[in-house]
């Protein structure tokens, strides 16, 4: 697939935009390996609720899973890989761009590793009258590690605990830059009721999400937006 094939196949969601239930709502993911960001995604009803999921790691597994390669280091830093690698980021970023024309739910899903960049991409939403929240899955190390192992796709213990330091030094960080209203944590960590977590984080995600927009920047694009439906 490329990034013209993308764009023809998501024009049509241009047209969604007044009817999007999370109109004007971004949610960032945060969590290192083994957090398991993709099951939290699934128990809080992100995408039930309308927001669609930017996330250029599953296009990089789809493209080599076509390619007939395993999901393994050798490959994922072969030349080959990193060339898929390379085209997923372009078709991820071009499916970005069509979500946040369209003012479309938007889910950035990431680790949470890359303060600077979140910063940017926060700032660039906020800028064209997004709402913007995060969803910080966070485990202790011990879980961290003992999940990778046993992951197919598995990262060598040392890169997993880096990781997870890194991520843990950004907490602070984090609740600055969403507020502590927005910054939504969710422990799920071995022992801990996952259920009671995931509940509690999709009662607060629905919250922000049926929260009515309100800044001028939102409010002039609806009032254009119904003003060229009228016409």
């Amino acid at each position: 697939m490329d990034n013209t094939t993308v764009v023809k196949g998501f024009k049509t969601f241009l047209n969604e935009g007044l009817n999007d239930p999370a109109i004007f709502k971004a949610v960032f993911l945060a969590g290192g390996p083994g957090s398991g960001k993709s099951f939290i995604v699934g128990k809080t009803g992100l995408t039930s609720m309308g927001y669609r999921v930017s996330n250029s790691d599953d296009a990089f597994e789809a493209a080599l899973k076509k390619a007939g390669l395993e999901m393994s280091p050798e490959n994922i830093f072969s030349i080959k890989g990193q060339e898929l690698r390379g085209k997923a980021s372009a078709i991820t970023k071009t499916r970005q761009t069509m979500y946040i024309k369209g003012r479309l739910g938007l889910v950035i899903d990431g680790t949470g590793k890359n303060l600077e960049k979140m910063k940017t991409q926060a700032k660039d939403l906020k800028k064209i009258g997004y709402d913007v929240a995060m969803i910080f899955v966070n485990t202790d190390l011990e879980t961290a590690m003992a999940r990778n192992r046993a992951r197919a796709r598995k990262l060598p213990d040392d890169m997993v605990k880096e990781y997870w330091q890194e991520i843990q030094n950004n907490i602070g960080a984090f609740q600055t830059l969403f507020g502590k209203k927005n910054f939504l944590v969710v422990d799920n960590s071995d022992g801990k009721d996952y259920k009671a977590e995931t509940l509690r984080a999709y009662k607060d995600v629905m919250k922000f999400t049926e929260s009515p927009v309100d800044n001028a920047k939102s409010k002039k694009w609806i009032a254009a937006e119904k003003k060229k439906k009228t016409r």
